[in-house]
């Protein structure tokens, strides 16, 4: 039925502000303003419509998405948004694309590596669109060893340029041959250049690549006069600007279909060689190392340290999306497990609200509370990126290693349990779930590789925990650890509390919370760094102690996590009943990890099981707190029914009639005896199989 609100009685129950929460979610007025105006915008607009995308074959997908980017452009340049406003647009558009590269990997780098002057040259063409531009930097044998890179720009001072060259392709990889050949043998297009030259090394996955991108900036070996100065970046350009063909030398194409119905296939990754290819001197991204006429190295007045400070602001992106992609997967379980009842029926009357069992609160309520932690951890990085870049500027590199492995271990761990949150709340909707239309399977395809792009989360937990290796050997020079591990500097304390919780109550208290999550992180790193010490050699014992090392690691970002929860909870923040919503969150948050980690607080000595015990009843009563706001803590995140892609998850609740109407859309339903009854059922039916042309 039209009109009804089939979430009403439980947005009746609201005890908080919900309109003040969506400012609190958002991170100011202003933002929430903008956002929701554009997301509106979106969602009204037929040319930005996305329901029948998985059911699109790969290539009119792909076709689609060119065109939905196309309009996108005109829709910004007909409304004249600003850069804030154009990036909302495109983000609610919710449809991997190469503008996601060109924006957000390939200006950035441009941005930030380039000079002055080449910054007034690529800048403008990049911001109109003139050129479109990718990031080419993982190759098919190495992503996230970049220094093992072995694409070469080799100097060549007679004619001043650069030879852009894939050279090798190692023993190892010759299954990477075999999937070039399958690829590029699909395309009758693509064989002369398969046949006349022979394979150098491949960039493999760069997104906008294969199908779109005219530029890249490439990532290769710089050689000059013999020597290697490690990798840097270049421009290259791949295509034609009349007619979109692969410039001399280059060899590229898309690296084929993706996991999921849609998902991320609406992105052209691809794949890339070079042979030989020349480029000015010019187009060396040079703001830290320039090339002189004569092939010399010479280091620029800009510290190398300052591209770290591009690294923290993509980690932080990474990590606000984590929150963006969770709380969408939260709001579609949370409010079809309130419109689905299962039992309990009594004399007649309805059945039992999936959402009331103790069962499927614990499994969705700690991703509710994950999604507001990730939101507000991710805020804290912006001020992070901020206070890291204004340091650099300053010539100030102190914080600088402590900032690298706080960012690594939060991209790792928000990504790693938001890509588990997904599929979690997949099987929270039971069967519905699986449905393409339930808006869960493409959001977990389309999301998954963030636990791999810009870092493998167990390669990058290692480097999290190099560094807090570091922080314990120096613990006794005097230096004072910084930043999130600030805490590490109160190591003879934190090696000896003891837990203080008595009553189930006493765990509400957020220094007990915070003294315990501190505490089980230093006895984790101190008990490594201790087992480091028993190896001849350093790095056969960080290999051999690698698993406990990533525990480590793991505890370490969980604790910044948690205290960043804390600390927000500290704020002024306005509205009825906002405040105390986002208290039972934070110890949920808590509580849960405490609860699902309950070994390493045991083993370390942390708490007693008593007070593992009293923890987790504390839990269960903070479930039935959330419980009647949950309705309402979702609708904060303010998420368009368009943005959110999920008849599961609609606004209003009417979920049963909307399956069934989207069932008849497939275009299976187009007809009501299937193509390819006469040849094939027909047959078997009549038991004429044998004289059947299959």
């Amino acid at each position: 039925m039209e009109g009804i609100d089939y979430h009403g009685r439980e947005r009746s129950r609201a005890e908080f502000d919900v309109e003040e929460m969506k400012i609190v979610w958002a991170g100011s007025r202003e933002v929430f303003e903008v956002s929701d105006r554009i997301g509106r915008l979106v969602a009204s607009d037929e040319g930005f419509r996305k329901d029948n995308r998985t059911m699109l074959s790969r290539k009119d997908l792909f076709k689609n998405t060119l065109r939905k980017a196309a309009y996108a452009w005109k829709r910004i340049i007909e409304l004249r948004l600003s850069e804030q406003e154009a990036a909302w647009l495109r983000a609610y558009i919710d449809e991997a694309a190469f503008t996601d590269l060109h924006w957000g990997m390939f200006v950035p780098a441009i941005k930030g590596q380039g000079t002055d002057e080449q910054q007034q040259k690529w800048l403008p063409l990049a911001h109109k669109m003139q050129i479109i531009g990718c990031y080419a930097q993982t190759e098919l044998g190495h992503g996230s060893n970049v220094q093992g890179l072995e694409t070469t720009a080799t100097f060549d001072p007679q004619t001043d340029e650069f030879v852009i060259h894939s050279p090798t392709l190692t023993s190892s990889k010759v299954r990477g041959i075999c999937l070039v050949w399958a690829l590029l043998r699909s395309a009758p297009a693509s064989e002369p250049l398969l046949k006349s030259r022979k394979f150098g090394y491949l960039k493999w996955w760069p997104g906008g690549l294969g199908k779109v991108s005219t530029h890249a900036v490439v990532y290769a070996r710089l050689i000059t006069g013999g020597q290697d100065h490690g990798v840097h970046g270049f421009i290259v350009q791949l295509r034609s600007l009349e007619d979109h063909l692969p410039l001399p030398g280059i060899t590229v194409g898309d690296i084929g279909t993706k996991f999921g119905n849609g998902a991320y296939n609406s992105m052209d990754n691809g794949v890339l060689t070079f042979d030989h290819v020349r480029i000015p001197r010019d187009q060396m991204l040079m703001r830290v190392l320039q090339v002189t006429r004569e092939g010399k190295c010479v280091h620029s007045n800009v510290p190398r340290q300052l591209i770290y400070g591009t690294m923290v602001f993509v980690r932080q992106t990474i990590v606000a999306d984590a929150s963006t992609a969770l709380s969408r997967a939260v709001c579609i379980a949370t409010r079809y497990s309130a419109v689905r009842r299962q039992f309990g029926s009594q004399n007649g009357g309805p059945e039992t609200q999936v959402i009331d069992y103790k069962t499927q609160q614990s499994r969705l309520f700690p991703l509710l509370a994950s999604a507001y932690a990730f939101r507000f951890v991710g805020q804290w990085l912006k001020w992070l990126y901020m206070d890291v870049t204004q340091r650099l500027q300053a010539n100030d590199f102190s914080t600088l290693p402590e900032a690298h492995a706080c960012t690594a271990g939060l991209k790792s761990l928000t990504t790693s349990a938001t890509a588990d949150g997904i599929e979690e709340c997949r099987k929270l909707c039971g069967g519905h779930g699986y449905l393409c239309s339930s808006g869960l399977p493409e959001l977990f395809a389309v999301y998954v590789p963030a636990c791999t792009y810009e870092g493998d989360n167990i390669v990058l937990l290692l480097q999290v925990a190099r560094y807090l290796m570091k922080t314990v050997s120096q613990l006794g020079s005097g230096k004072q650890p910084v930043g999130t591990t600030a805490y590490m500097g109160q190591v003879s304390d934190l090696m000896q509390c003891q837990c203080a919780v008595q009553r189930a109550e006493d765990w509400l208290n957020p220094n007990v919370i915070l003294e315990a999550f501190e505490a089980r992180s230093v006895r984790m790193s101190v008990a490594c760094a201790q087992n480091l010490s028993k190896f001849a050699n350093q790095e056969e014992g960080f290999a051999e102690l690698s698993i406990d090392l990533v525990e480590a690691a793991v505890a370490h970002c969980q604790l910044i996590v948690v205290s960043k929860f804390i600390d927000k909870l500290k704020e002024d923040i306005p509205g009825k009943g906002v405040k105390r919503q986002l208290e039972i969150l934070c110890n949920i948050y808590a509580l849960y990890l405490l609860h699902k980690y309950e070994g390493d607080f045991l083993s370390t000595g942390v708490i007693t099981p008593k007070q593992a015990s009293l923890a987790n009843e504390q839990l269960r009563s903070l479930y039935t707190q959330a419980r009647p706001n949950a309705i309402a803590l979702v609708d904060a995140f303010n998420y368009t029914d368009h943005y959110l892609g999920s008849i599961l998850g609609c606004y209003d609740g009417n979920v049963y009639p909307k399956l069934y109407e989207a069932a008849w859309k497939d275009p299976l339903n187009d007809s009501i005896v299937p193509d390819g009854y006469q040849q094939y059922i027909k047959p078997m039916l009549k038991q004429q199989l044998r004289n059947a042309r299959l």
